[in-house]
């Protein structure tokens, strides 16, 4: 399968001034190229500075660029971040370049191969140009689809959100996600049974923080991990998103699911270490290639 990312790229922009390019599909798509997997990333920058560094980024990078939209329109999008405890709180500047993607400048479907692993995150969705060029990428003959449930207020209703759930194969969501998605339902395996009962999903991780995280399947089967070790946390920017990308490397790779688990925990300790969500450092990259043998 070819991995195909969906959603917003932008800067995270930090109280003390610095600034680390981010937006969570756009961490996984960063992550998986630097991993050997060649994504192809779909999003729209402005015409502006920003749009052109990001660019500069991804050509540096070696990144596809073809699905990388550029619009007059909208300002390359960006993000407030501050740390309280090293956990972040956000504020998305609107309007923003990556609410425009537009459907009819999607690489052609007959340049893609015939299976595809799409995945997207719920903030990606806010627009409904978006949503527009979302669904006709799902239209693609042969799609297994990864949804990574974001709630950032106001940019979320609950009804659309579990709407959007119905398709995915795999759903990715933290515990105070679960909760805030369904207040009526008490209790954690209350909950992923119902996501399992109105969605065609297999498979779902939930992301725990420092207790690690559990992945559910729809027969029954679970499995549960904890960090072996502690970590120095400089901020959890791009941790979930970490995460994220190593499931998509293991569904790619087909790794055992214990052992996905695992590799997808260890990847996010060593991202929570960084200043930010990605790092342009090959050598953070090249130990986990040699060790995974990607």
């Amino acid at each position: 399968m070819k991995p195909v990312i969906f959603g917003e790229v932008l800067f995270d922009c930090f109280d003390d001034g610095s600034r680390v390019l981010g937006g969570a599909p756009f961490n996984v798509a960063w992550h998986l190229n630097a991993l050997s997997q060649k994504p192809l990333m779909i999003s729209s920058v402005g015409k502006d500075q920003a749009g052109d560094e990001i660019l500069q980024r991804m050509h540096a990078w070696n990144m596809d660029k073809c699905g990388l939209q550029v619009t007059p329109r909208f300002p390359t999008g960006s993000v407030e971040v501050e740390l309280q405890h090293g956990e972040p709180n956000y504020t998305i500047i609107e309007p923003a370049a990556w609410d425009d993607i537009q459907a009819d400048l999607l690489p052609h479907m007959l340049h893609m191969p015939a299976a595809i692993l799409l995945y997207h995150g719920t903030l990606a969705l806010r627009s409904n140009t978006n949503r527009c060029a979302l669904q006709q990428l799902k239209q693609h003959s042969r799609v297994q689809l990864f949804i990574d449930v974001n709630l950032r207020a106001p940019w979320w209703d609950r009804q659309d959100v579990l709407c959007w759930l119905t398709d995915a194969d795999w759903i990715k969501l933290n515990q105070h996600e679960l909760q805030d998605l369904l207040p009526a339902i008490s209790g954690e395996a209350a909950g992923i049974r119902h996501l399992f009962h109105q969605t065609r999903a297999h498979s779902i991780v939930l992301t725990c923080g420092k207790d690690g995280a559990k992945l559910f399947q729809r027969d029954g089967k679970h499995w549960q991990i904890r960090p072996e070790q502690a970590v120095v946390e400089q901020d959890a920017v791009g941790a979930g998103d970490a995460f994220a990308s190593i499931c998509l490397l293991g569904i790619l790779q087909r790794w055992p699911t214990q052992l996905m688990l695992h590799r997808a925990q260890d990847f996010a300790m060593a991202v929570i270490g960084l200043r930010g969500a990605t790092t342009d450092d090959p050598s953070f990259y090249r130990n986990f290639r040699q060790k995974w043998e990607v």
